[in-house]
């Protein structure tokens, strides 16, 4: 079986194009959740963007789904597009991407 864990490793390659810093870095990632599915595990995964009007957001959804998909034993993934919380870097953001952004 599939875990979360897998599913993260494998989005931490996935950049905001115009930060390039990692979505799982920026914590852009809220929630994955792990569901058997009738041909094999599905993920939900609960994602947010940099701000409600991002041009890049089909971009950034699409890089997301095609990272999980391509974790080994998922068979479908989903991806969920939430601004509830609004993300915020001094909360949602690791300490590297944080100093990376200037953000203190």
């Amino acid at each position: 079986m599939v875990s979360e864990e897998e599913v993260l490793n494998s989005l931490r390659p996935v950049e905001d194009p115009e930060m390039k810093i990692s979505v799982i870095e920026l914590g852009l990632i809220y929630d994955i959740r792990l569901e058997e599915g009738e041909e094999g595990p599905h993920v939900e995964i609960d994602m947010t963007l940099t701000s409600p009007g991002c041009p890049i957001a089909p971009e950034l959804m699409a890089a997301v789904h095609r990272a999980a998909v391509q974790t080994h034993g998922v068979h479908s993934a989903h991806v969920n597009l939430t601004f509830s919380p609004l993300w915020d870097p001094k909360v949602h953001a690791s300490e590297d991407a944080r100093i990376d952004l200037g953000v203190f």
